[in-house]
């Protein structure tokens, strides 16, 4: 269990006060802190009502006791309150003082390792018959900001993705372009490779209908009639083919592959997410077989009349599962058994393993991660699907094969079209050059865009409104980046004035109400990275930066830290800008998004 510095202090205290008032203390695990409700005096409060019986007293007599004990034992804690069995505790500005000063010589961000080893987090994962889109970048942002963050938690990450490049799917792209491309490449045409590809994915959908109607209205049962298709039927000898590695037919492949590879390459370079190793299901689709067999040798699976092969979740509250077809061929599920066994060979030390998918999969990953523990292995318990909701746009829900997606490429071009259409309006670019107001914009952009799909809970379906995210007053990313900014320009301002003489202020000073909140809010940021890392939702890291520049902002607008005579009190001040910057900067690398110096 994490503990900030604060908690550290107060639950030894907390023990030695209920072992001398009420000659017991409860277990370290059972008390918790929380912030105190705004409506409420207070810093941190603790809930007592689980603590009567050994106390023997009454909620407010029991954290009245506590509260007197800690005023006399811990320096921090300058005075409390009770409001029924609540305790809230009030901290000294004598230690919000000293930590914003120690504060200022380390990471403020920083604490120790959550433990866990290492940890793989998979996200992307798309297929190669067409580009990324909108709800592939909700995926990609969400499984990049949480190998960020459990990266600035102290664990090793392994970032990988399994890249869906086999199958009918594909193979309907290949029989389109063969038919209608006429030899059209990515450089003859100047689309991108991904782009190129998804193009025919949609022309082949369009041909499928258009002899689907055919066979329809010479009298074919429409259900006939869309087995019987003939670009179907091309596109299913093309699978036979590829399955029996015709040569020509795995050139083709490969040559469409590799245009969309150079595609997603472009794709997410400009996105700025990586991985570090891919995973192709034209190699991982022979894997699990044999795993499902030694299983089946073990009694953990059964093999029906038909010769298929089944595991029972019913004890589990779940239904039987095919693991291997009549024929011997296997299915989805037992590809992702070999590949979760492989991946720990492949990775020695492999603790925990992160699956970033659509909750549409939910049910898939439960059978998924009960199957690999009835098969043995202990590591099963480290598996996680990372559940999100759907994208939304005020025009619908998209669909592929149609060509109505939003196109990754193009809503990043837009995001950083409307980031340089505001910035022109709001007219503070003087001094910038073209090339730095170019930088700048796509950094705006990019911040716009993951910052609104960040900010929202994972497990939440969200509406994207690419205006509301641009907004430099809202609760956008834009607006954290710009306080960051502002905050730059004052620092610079501050090194052209005389040097303050470096003093400290005294512990005895008494904070105002807006420096007060800024520095609990920068108290709490480690706390909020670890439960982010433990959670995995970016969201909660997001939220917190926000409120912290508000609050920064409230101050700012109320305390001419500049115009400070007191050099002590101005030197604080700016410290206590300079850590926010510093904090609000790493949050924001933890959700993937970079922070200019000036805007």
């Amino acid at each position: 269990m994490f503990q900030d510095r604060l908690q550290a202090q107060l639950l030894p205290a907390l023990l030695a006060g209920f072992q001398e008032r009420f000659a017991s203390a409860p277990d370290a695990k059972a008390v918790g802190f929380q912030p105190t409700r705004p409506e409420f005096e207070g810093d941190v409060t603790i809930n007592v009502f689980p603590f009567l019986k050994i106390s023997g007293k009454g909620p407010e007599q029991t954290a009245t006791a506590l509260g007197e004990y800690l005023v006399q034992h811990v320096a921090a804690v300058d005075r409390f309150n009770v409001v029924k069995g609540f305790l809230n505790i009030v901290i000294s500005d004598a230690y919000w003082i000293g930590f914003l000063r120690e504060a200022g010589g380390r990471d403020i961000l920083a604490f120790p390792p959550t433990g866990g080893g290492k940890v793989m987090v998979e996200y992307a994962s798309p297929n190669t018959n067409k580009p990324l889109h909108l709800g592939h970048l909700r995926n990609i942002f969400l499984g990049h900001s949480v190998s960020r963050i459990l990266q600035a938690a102290g664990h090793e990450v392994v970032k990988v993705q399994v890249v869906n490049d086999r199958g009918i799917h594909i193979c309907k792209s290949m029989v389109a372009w063969r038919k209608f491309g006429q030899g059209e490449t990515p450089e003859s045409s100047g689309l991108k490779g991904d782009k190129l590809v998804g193009k025919y994915y949609v022309a082949f959908d369009k041909a499928y209908k258009e002899e689907v109607a055919v066979l329809v209205a010479a009298g074919t049962v429409e259900e006939e009639a869309a087995k019987q298709a003939p670009v179907l039927l091309e596109a299913q000898e093309m699978l036979r083919k590829w399955e029996a590695n015709d040569p020509e037919v795995r050139a083709l492949w490969e040559q469409m592959n590799g245009w969309v590879y150079a595609g997603f390459n472009a794709t997410y370079a400009r996105a700025g997410v990586d991985f570090d190793k891919n995973y192709y299901e034209s190699n991982t689709y022979v894997l699990g077989k044999e795993d499902v067999l030694k299983g089946l040798e073990k009694g953990v699976f059964f093999r029906k009349p038909d010769g298929s092969v089944w595991v029972d979740n019913t004890a589990e509250g779940l239904d039987e599962k095919v693991l291997l077809r009549a024929d011997g061929t296997s299915l989805y599920i037992t590809q992702d058994i070999g590949t979760a066994i492989k991946r720990v060979e492949e990775f020695p030390g492999l603790s925990r393993m992160i699956y970033t998918v659509g909750n549409e999969q939910d049910y898939h990953f439960k059978v998924l991660f009960l199957i690999l523990r009835k098969l043995g292995f202990a590591w099963a318990d480290g598996l996680f699907h990372l559940s999100y909701g759907m994208v939304d746009l005020p025009s619908g829900k998209m669909k592929s094969r149609e060509g109505t997606v939003v196109d990754a490429d193009d809503l990043i071009e837009e995001m950083v079209a409307e980031a340089r259409a505001t910035g022109e309006q709001l007219s503070k670019l003087d001094g910038f050059s073209e090339q730095e107001k170019t930088a700048l914009f796509e950094m705006i952009g990019l911040a716009a865009l993951k910052y609104y799909l960040l900010k929202v809970d994972p497990k939440k379906r969200m509406l994207f409104d690419p205006k509301a995210s641009i907004d430099l007053q809202g609760h956008t990313g834009p607006f954290i980046q710009y306080t960051c900014a502002r905050i730059n320009s004052l620092l610079r301002k501050a090194g052209e004035l005389p040097a303050p003489a470096g003093q400290q202020p005294s512990g005895n000073r008494q904070l105002l109400p807006e420096e007060r909140i800024v520095i609990k809010l920068l108290h709490q940021f480690p706390a909020v990275l670890h439960e982010a890392a433990a959670k995995l939702e970016p969201s909660a890291l997001a939220n917190h930066a926000y409120e912290l520049v508000k609050a920064y902002n409230t101050f700012y607008q109320s305390v001419p830290v500049l115009k400070e005579e007191e050099e002590a009190l101005r030197a604080m001040r700016l410290a206590l800008s300079a850590a926010v910057a510093a904090a609000t900067k790493k949050a924001m690398w933890c959700l993937g998004i970079e922070v200019p110096e000036r805007m």
